[in-house]
Order: C-alpha cells, then sequence, then structure tokens
C-alpha cells in the first residue's frame, strides 16, 4: 500500500511543528457512524487484520485516506500533537512516548550506522474519543539508518489500521511500504519479523479504536 497523499504537503501546529494533514482541525460534524462504517468496510479490525493480504493496494490506500480525513479532519488543537524526537544509532534500544490522555503511543526501536537523525511523531485523538492515530516518521522523508529493530505500539486502543514505510511520502517523493512479511500488525502494535525486516524504516502509521467506543 502507498499513501501518496498525507505527508506530502505539511501543516504548522503549536510551536512550529509539522502537522501531517490527517490531523488538520476543521470542526466539522461527521458522524461517529459513517466514522464507523468505514472502518468496518475497509479493515476488519485487528483480530483479522494482516499486512495486507486480504486486501489490494488500492482499497488500503482509500481505508487509510477515509479513516485519517473523517476521523480526525475535525479534531480540536488540543487534541493533536507533534513532538520532534531524535533517533539515536548506536546499537542500544531506545523508546520514546507521547500520550493525549489516557492514549498513548509507544515507539521502541535499535539502529546502527551515522548519525543521530530528527524525527517526529503526531498523535491525535477524534471528538467523540473513538478513534486514536499515532504517526512516526522522518520529516526528510528517507532514514539513512539501519534498523535492527522496532516497535510501535498504542495504549489504551486497538488497532484497525496500520502500516510501516522504507520512505515517507515528502518533498514530492511517494511512500514506499515495507514488504508484507516484514513486520506484524498486532492488536496494540507493529513490530519487525526476525530474520525478515531488512532493515529499513521511515515511517510507522497506525489508526486504533479506543475502548471508550467499545463501552
Amino acid at each position: 500500500m502507498k499513501g501518496t497523499s498525507l505527508a506530502q504537503r505539511p501543516l504548522h501546529g503549536e510551536h512550529g511543528h509539522q502537522v501531517p494533514p490527517f490531523l488538520k482541525a476543521h470542526r466539522k460534524g461527521w458522524s461517529k457512524r459513517f466514522v464507523s462504517n468505514m472502518a468496518a468496510s475497509g479493515a476488519q479490525g485487528s483480530g483479522s487484520l494482516s499486512t495486507g493480504s486480504m486486501f489490494s493496494s488500492s482499497l488500503f490506500r482509500l481505508v487509510l485516506l477515509c479513516l485519517c480525513f473523517i476521523s480526525f479532519v475535525c479534531s480540536s488543537n488540543d487534541r493533536t500533537r507533534t513532538v520532534d524526537f531524535n533517533v539515536k544509532p548506536g546499537g542500544v534500544v531506545h523508546t520514546f512516548s507521547e500520550k493525549i490522555g489516557k492514549y498513548e503511543c509507544v515507539f521502541t526501536y535499535a539502529s546502527q550506522g551515522g548519525t543521530n537523525e530528527q524525527w517526529q511523531m503526531s498523535i491525535g485523538l477524534s471528538d467523540d474519543d473513538s478513534l486514536f492515530s499515532c504517526s512516526i516518521w522522518r520529516p526528510q522523508g528517507k532514514s539513512y539508518l539501519f534498523f535492527t529493530q522496532f516497535k510501535a505500539e498504542v495504549k489504551g486502543a486497538k488497532v484497525e489500521y496500520a502500516n510501516a514505510y522504507s520512505q515517507a511520502g515528502v518533498g514530492g517523493q511517494k511512500d514506499v511500504a515495507l514488504k508484507e512479511d516484514e513486520y506484524v500488525v498486532g492488536d496494540t502494535s507493529v513490530t519487525h519479523k526476525d530474520g525478515k525486516f531488512r532493515a529499513e524504516l521511515s515511517k510507522v502509521t497506525i489508526i486504533a479504536r479506543t475502548r471508550h467506543d467499545e463501552l
């Protein structure tokens, strides 16, 4: 799956940080039922979620665009956040996390080669508290570090959709998704697959349904 439009035109939030278009705050009245129907028709929940074997790349693109736009376009500014952090090589396992309320995104990784790279983490919560998003990426589009492992995890929510990329779509470039056998999508996380992951990573995206929505 290649979502080519989500990160090509960066917006700016508080403190000058770039905010992906799917987190732009418009406060429009999209109904929760429509969001739920889109999620049900495109992604069948993490219980049957795979990295792409069930759907074509074009359907994955449609699901991602609809979920991201419809769910987070109506979010207010206090429900989105983008922060900078350094990805540090050296082979040591590092963890970076950010949260909104009781929902948290955690990125754990180890990498080799080169020097520190500036990355960003964007998180967002829909106005009805039903969907939580997390995107982790290198704003320059391509990381030149050699990742020996990675895990992106959401806490307080269950994965509806997730994908990982060797290149992020910025500066006129396109998203380049990892191959299906390089990573595993679970109920709450996206993780590299031992022996299959080819050590290239530039972006991870998760859309998750919160426990609030199950009440």
